[in-house]
């Protein structure tokens, strides 16, 4: 079992579009070589890149938000979580931060969020690295679809059900489940009336609609990319990584791990950290990013 450290410094909040967002920064000992931005997906927070943001920041920053709705920012009925809107709260606080072309690795709808700021809003990467993204269609579980219909009757849900069932959701992110101890820390969010409200509202908001016209623009993405998956990921199969791969400039290389699910990040946060190093790193002697793609690279 793996233990997985938390991000121990305070946030510092940043208030967005109205709404206080939980951020962190963290800062090599000495000179940084770049600036990395990390971006969280569903039903996570930023605590799925803690142990990959303390690897990267021996001589990196690492910028970490959890995004409005999420973790620990506001939540609440008034708190939008739409992809879109995210997407503009990324902009805006890349903006704050002072980054105008930073390194950004994204996970599940971080990916779709990351997308949407670079290829709708017009924001410049000095790269993108996407794990195990949600982006083409179709996505969304029949549990995402049930939600979506019935979001009431489940914020209602005796909190004890409530539990039982994010826990079994969460575990099934990934092949075989997770260890109690860390389903008990990525389902800690979510529990309680507020957080239980915050679950539903969160997948009630997520669309397909809001993804389409991301998918559609893919081909104009206009830094180099990189597509991480796991092999086994039971919430997008491994196919997707390659559909996305056909649409993007340049066919960008696939990193594939084997025996991971969909929670990359969490489920094998050294092999991540060293696929993204290699990556954001390769100006420095790494591979060339005008090469072109070599298939997929097993870890």
């Amino acid at each position: 079992m793996l233990t997985h450290g938390a991000l121990s410094a305070e946030p510092r909040r940043i208030r967005i579009d109205g709404v206080a967002i939980a951020t962190w920064v963290m800062e090599p000992a000495c000179s940084a070589v770049g600036d990395v931005v990390l971006c969280h997906g569903t039903p996570w927070s930023s605590a799925v890149w803690a142990d990959v943001a303390r690897e990267l920041s021996h001589d990196h920053r690492v910028f970490l938000w959890d995004m409005p709705g999420y973790g620990e920012s506001d939540t609440g009925p008034g708190v939008a979580t739409a992809l879109p809107v995210q997407s503009a709260r990324l902009a805006a606080l890349l903006q704050t931060w002072g980054l105008r072309s930073p390194h950004v690795v994204a996970h599940d709808i971080g990916g779709a969020v990351a997308l949407g700021a670079h290829l709708l809003g017009g924001v410049d990467y000095a790269d993108l690295f996407l794990w195990d993204v949600v982006t083409l269609d179709p996505w969304g579980s029949p549990f995402f679809r049930l939600v979506a219909e019935h979001a009431d009757v489940f914020t209602r849900l005796p909190s004890a059900l409530h539990r039982a069932l994010l826990r079994e959701y969460i575990a099934g992110a990934v092949p075989g489940g997770l260890p109690a101890a860390d389903a008990d820390t990525l389902a800690a969010p979510w529990l309680g009336g507020a957080g239980q409200r915050a679950f539903y509202a969160q997948i009630a908001s997520l669309s397909p609609d809001d993804t389409r016209p991301v998918a559609e623009s893919l081909g104009r993405v206009r830094c180099p990319t990189r597509i991480g998956w796991g092999r086994d990921d039971p919430w997008i199969p491994l196919g997707q990584a390659y559909e996305l791969q056909s649409l993007l400039p340049r066919r960008p290389e696939v990193v594939v791990l084997d025996g991971v699910g969909h929670l990359s990040p969490w489920e094998a946060p050294s092999a991540v950290s060293a696929a993204v190093r290699a990556w954001v790193d390769r100006g420095w002697g790494g591979a060339d990013a005008s090469a072109p793609a070599r298939g997929p690279q097993l870890s």
